[in-house]
């Protein structure tokens, strides 16, 4: 384990699941929010959070043995040899996940010792490079800073970071205990110690590391997904099959668990 302390700033949809996940595999997780009134919204978040990863676990009783069982990956590294013991030792570590997970107003409390800063803040270019700015001089020299932007490229924020050698890019696919990879780019100014230790740190909370070895807008997910949903909306649209057919026709060819607009509808609720 490269760090110990985790700060992520933001308490949304994403960085409540970062903030769970890395607490589930053992750090010392901090979430710094604007306000008290931030806090208020995402503990919900987090409640849900744990319900979520308490259920999940607990179904894995039900599936030792099975040798192709649904199971969360983000949770259960090794299925295979998987005991009622084992089960029972990651259900009080998502107990004990959920209760240690430190909530931060002070800007100086929060990022105090931190080696990894997440910045999941919102999708705001402004925004985020007033938060870098901010940050830039209470951040320890050691910690390295990372954006979970999934439309901007790194090379946009690296100059208002104070430290552009240690700042980069890892994105998440959304209910992380489960579809759990971590796409990790860089830009050309990052240094290759950073973002190797970054990609250890994906893997350490349970996370496949995808690793670009350049930028690209939309990472490799988004390029991939959207055009399929593109193409999806365009046969809606020009009226050569329902959704319904769309979606079976997908699953029936490929034995993908969902169609496009299951994904679509699926996006939809997450971003809510």
């Amino acid at each position: 384990m490269s760090f110990r302390k985790i700060t992520v700033a933001g308490g949304g949809v994403l960085g409540c699941q970062i903030a769970m996940q890395s607490a589930y595999k053992g750090f010392d997780v901090t979430i710094w929010h604007r306000s008290y009134s931030s806090i208020g919204r995402s503990q919900p978040r987090l409640d849900r959070l744990h319900a979520i990863y308490i259920k999940e676990l607990k179904s894995l009783r039900y599936k030792i043995g099975a040798l192709s069982a649904e199971y969360p990956r983000g949770l259960a590294e090794d299925f295979v040899s998987l005991t009622p013991e084992k089960v029972n030792e990651m259900v009080h570590r998502a107990e004990r996940a959920y209760k240690n997970i430190h909530m931060a107003v002070d800007l100086n409390e929060a990022m105090e010792d931190a080696d990894l800063v997440i910045e999941a803040i919102a999708e705001n270019e402004e925004q985020k490079i007033g938060f870098y700015r901010r940050i830039s001089d209470v951040l320890p020299p050691k910690a390295i800073l990372v954006t979970t932007s999934s439309t901007m490229l790194p090379r946009t924020f690296a100059e208002y970071t104070g430290r552009p050698e240690k700042f980069l890019a890892m994105n998440f696919a959304g209910e992380i205990w489960a579809k759990n990879i971590a796409e990790i780019m860089g830009h050309p100014g990052t240094d290759q110690k950073a973002y190797d230790q970054v990609a250890a740190f994906a893997a350490d909370i349970g996370m496949e590391p995808l690793c670009l070895k350049k930028e690209h807008p939309g990472y490799i997910l988004n390029s991939l997904l959207i055009p399929f949903l593109e193409a999806a909306k365009k046969l809606k649209e020009e009226e050569v099959a329902d959704p319904e057919t769309i979606d079976r026709t997908w699953k029936l060819a490929t034995g993908a668990p969902e169609g496009p607009f299951r994904i679509m509808d699926e996006a939809g609720l997450r971003s809510e």
